[in-house]
């Protein structure tokens, strides 16, 4: 019977930062989200004070994912990439 020598697992990738036209696009994707994003709970099932504090958090997370999703086109139109 042959037993492989146990390896550590390799430590993940470290993420590279965006480039600049996706960083745009989720600024513009933020403020828009801001205005005509979802909004919080009222009455008994709301969050209250602490989704007050912490929904900016969550309207720039919503705003990360619909760039990486979504080409706006600003690399195109900009020359920034």
């Amino acid at each position: 019977m042959h037993v492989n020598q146990i390896q550590t697992p390799l430590s993940p990738p470290a993420k590279s930062p965006p480039p600049t036209a996706e960083k745009l696009e989720q600024a513009f994707l933020e403020e828009m989200l801001k205005y005509c994003g979802p909004k919080p709970e009222t009455g008994a099932f709301g969050g209250g004070i602490g989704e007050d504090q912490f929904a900016s958090f969550l309207t720039q997370e919503y705003a990360a994912v619909l760039a990486a999703q979504i080409d706006l086109g600003f690399g195109k139109r900009m020359d920034l990439q």
